[in-house]
């Protein structure tokens, strides 16, 4: 980029677990952060606990099942910043119950549409928002936090609203990369793996800092990286 500013990226869902993570270690990396959470005071804690460690990091509170409050954080961001550079589509919720052991038999379609509200709707709209002036600006990284759940090639029974929401994230990933072709707007997605967070429970094998590597490398991609891939631990992976 010909500025020197530093780069500005916008994290949802970032109150707690990869979310925060990833915060954290944009910010180590001297991006400008600003860390998006639904609830306010869990925000403004999660922000305070960075500031603690010497880490620039600025809070919007975002709900990114509400149109307003996306158009909000948008136009927040651009009277303040002039711009978006790193949108990290993190903010997701398992609505399945119980949780990855249940049946599609029993899945009310109710708690499908709840799903797919945050885990894809949100991502798109925030991409149909900031993606434009990335491409304008002639330069954005976009990361899609999915998971294996979302993969034809490994998906598994046990959490069908869940499941259907990812593998939708991924097609959508798919399809921003194809209309940005050319440019150095890069967009993939990634899957963190099973991760120790409120979602993973106590018992998942990988901790958060492992979780949020992979999508800190794609939201810091050099020029010419790759565009329009699903990765896991920086290496790809089949859809």
């Amino acid at each position: 980029m010909p500025s020197t500013d530093p780069k500005n990226a916008l994290v949802t869902g970032a109150n707690r677990g990869i979310g925060f993570e990833i915060c954290r270690q944009l910010a180590r990396k001297g991006l400008r952060v600003v860390l998006a959470s639904r609830n306010e005071p869990k925000g403004r804690e999660a922000c305070d606990k960075l500031r603690q460690e010497g880490l620039e990091v600025d809070l919007r509170v975002l709900d990114v099942k509400n149109f307003e409050s996306i158009q909000k954080t948008r136009d927040s961001l651009i009277e303040k910043y002039g711009r978006l550079d790193v949108l990290v589509n993190n903010a997701g919720i398992l609505l399945d119950s119980p949780g990855f052991d249940s049946s599609l038999f029993d899945t009310r379609p109710e708690t499908v549409r709840q799903t797919v509200e945050t885990n894809l709707i949100g991502p798109l709209i925030l991409c149909q928002m900031f993606v434009p002036l990335m491409r304008e600006k002639g330069y954005g990284r976009v990361v899609n936090i999915s998971s294996g759940s979302g993969q034809f090639s490994e998906m598994e029974a046990g959490s069908p609203a869940y499941s259907l929401s990812k593998t939708a994230l991924n097609a959508l990933t798919k399809l921003l990369s194809l209309e940005l072709q050319g440019t150095d707007v890069l967009v993939n997605a990634m899957c963190p793996g099973w991760v120790r967070t409120d979602m993973g429970g106590p018992s998942a094998p990988r901790s958060p800092e492992q979780g949020a590597d992979t999508a800190v490398w794609l939201a810091t991609l050099p020029k010419g990286g790759p565009q329009g891939s699903f990765f896991r631990d920086r290496k790809p992976i089949p859809w």
